[in-house]
């Protein structure tokens, strides 16, 4: 981080930063100590004009020189993202994120060469010698060794890493390294998926252990409702029961086979539909 007054610059993220001078080829933003940092006029927002603050993206160009951009890019300083290599050269790969200029991965941070127009788990930094934006492909040296301050159900973003033999191992919270079960998934999961999930577990080592819905009675109680306002919304009628396939439970309300059965026990012991040949139906 860049400290200047009255701003505090952030390489490889957003930051906000008000207009100084409108010149034919841009407007220049404020940097304090830094200078002026250009916004070039293609990234000019319609009707911007000197005063206006703007949130940009700050990064080095190919000469070495701070500027700013009005694009979003697909991740920033410190995320874990899913990229895909746009090229390669004698040097390393060079990551789509969403930027005119490609992210760079030398060839120290690849685990296995890269190859043009397959996508990589990876994490963004600031190379401490260049102060080059870049990334890594050895994801596992970014990830928090902290004990992880969760509880059990506590309800968490994963980004999905690699297959293993267990399961899938997940980023959880942009932070911590976690693991999904294959016993607990009832969905293909694919590198690169991004979720909601739920700590199952959190082990006296500091290891996650995560699951993709709702645990024991409270995932039950929450889908019985959703059930049963879906049978509401539709004229009193399911044609899933409690013998469809999982895949097509899924597909409908994204829970598993088994949360989906004891949600229709939990109906039908109350009264409230019966279960018939053609599926689900209120009473």
């Amino acid at each position: 981080m860049i400290k200047i007054y009255p701003y505090e610059l952030e390489l490889g993220k957003m930051n906000r930063l008000r207009v100084v001078k409108a010149v034919d080829f841009g407007m220049y933003l404020d940097g304090g100590d830094a200078g002026e940092i250009l916004l070039p006029a293609r990234y000019v927002p319609e009707g911007c004009s000197v005063g206006d603050e703007l949130d940009v993206f700050l990064y080095l160009d190919s000469e070495e020189r701070l500027v700013a951009t009005t694009q979003t890019p697909l991740a920033q300083v410190g995320d874990f993202a899913y990229l895909q290599v746009a090229w390669v050269n004698n040097y390393g790969a060079f990551l789509d994120w969403g930027l005119m200029k490609d992210l760079f991965v030398p060839f120290r941070e690849q685990k296995l060469k890269m190859q043009r127009g397959r996508s990589y788990i990876v994490h963004l930094h600031i190379d401490e010698e260049s102060y080059r934006l870049m990334a890594s492909a050895k994801v596992e040296h970014y990830l928090s060794d902290e004990m992880p301050p969760y509880s059990e159900g506590d309800e968490v973003q994963v980004l999905v890493w690699q297959k293993t033999d267990l399961g899938f191992k997940v980023i959880v919270d942009n932070r911590f390294s976690g693991l999904v079960y294959d016993n607990d998934l009832f969905r293909p999961l694919h590198t690169g998926d991004r979720m909601q999930a739920y700590i199952k577990q959190v082990r006296p080592d500091g290891k996650l252990d995560v699951t993709l819905q709702k645990q024991g009675r409270e995932a039950v109680d929450d889908f019985s409702q959703v059930l049963l306002e879906h049978l509401q919304h539709n004229a009193g009628r399911t044609s899933l029961c409690d013998k469809s396939p999982a895949e097509e439970i899924y597909a409908m309300f994204g829970v598993s086979k088994k949360v989906f059965k004891k949600a229709v026990g939990d109906l039908y012991k109350k009264r409230l539909i019966e279960i018939t040949d053609e599926g689900l139906r209120l009473v």
